[in-house]
């Protein structure tokens, strides 16, 4: 029985050891295939082009991933989540409705004209009627949660900013949506580079005010 108990025990202590390799592994797949997607597309990518960059094989691929849907939609997440990451809305519940909504502003733009979110975005347009899973991926780790980050710090601060807390939601869609306006359009149609960031400031100044003050008292200032 001792001798049972030891075996069982060193295979526990090997198996850390396994896990940790097949990890190291599975993020060397991964960061190769989002170069490759991401400058090759998802129809111009192919899993033997990816493997051709760290090695391996298909059947390794497709044991972590699944297949090559799978593995773009992994991509999507891990790039989404890591630009949103970026967007983080727990230092700006405490001030004035102003500030949190510049705050918010700025990041999120900065967010989204970042190069590796802008070709994601244009990729997944491209693909999303093929693929209506990797759009979804898309939205809800990205434009959505957004949305919903600013959707929370409005309805927290409702009674005390005179916002009605049951409009929360599209308030903060609309605002979202103000912030991205033909700025976002033209950049990832390649119309012109992204914002400077006194561009950006003045953009986002722009939105706040139309969002709070209307566009009678704005439209004097612009």
């Amino acid at each position: 029985m001792a001798q049972k108990h030891f075996g069982e025990h060193d295979k526990a202590q090997d198996a850390a050891p396994r896990r940790k390799r097949g990890n190291a592994r599975r993020e060397e797949f991964l960061h190769a295939a989002t170069e490759v997607f991401l400058s090759s597309g998802f129809s111009g990518t192919s899993v033997d082009s990816i493997i051709a960059k760290v090695g391996g094989s298909k059947r390794t691929i497709y044991s972590y991933f699944g297949n090559k849907e799978q593995l773009f939609t992994t991509v999507v997440e891990e790039i989404t989540t890591r630009a949103m990451g970026r967007f983080t809305t727990d230092d700006i519940a405490s001030v004035d409705l102003e500030t949190a909504l510049f705050s918010a502003g700025r990041r999120y733009l900065e967010v989204v004209m970042s190069p590796e979110a802008l070709q994601l975005y244009r990729i997944v347009v491209g693909e999303g009627t093929r693929f209506p899973d990797i759009a979804a991926v898309f939205f809800e780790n990205g434009p959505g949660k957004a949305s919903k980050a600013l959707s929370r710090i409005l309805e927290e601060g409702a009674d005390a900013w005179g916002i009605p807390k049951h409009s929360a939601t599209k308030l903060a869609e609309h605002f979202i949506g103000m912030i991205r306006d033909d700025l976002h359009l033209k950049v990832v149609l390649g119309l012109r580079n992204p914002p400077t960031a006194a561009e950006a400031r003045s953009s986002v100044r722009a939105a706040v005010d139309v969002f709070l003050y209307g566009i009678k008292k704005v439209q004097l200032q612009l």
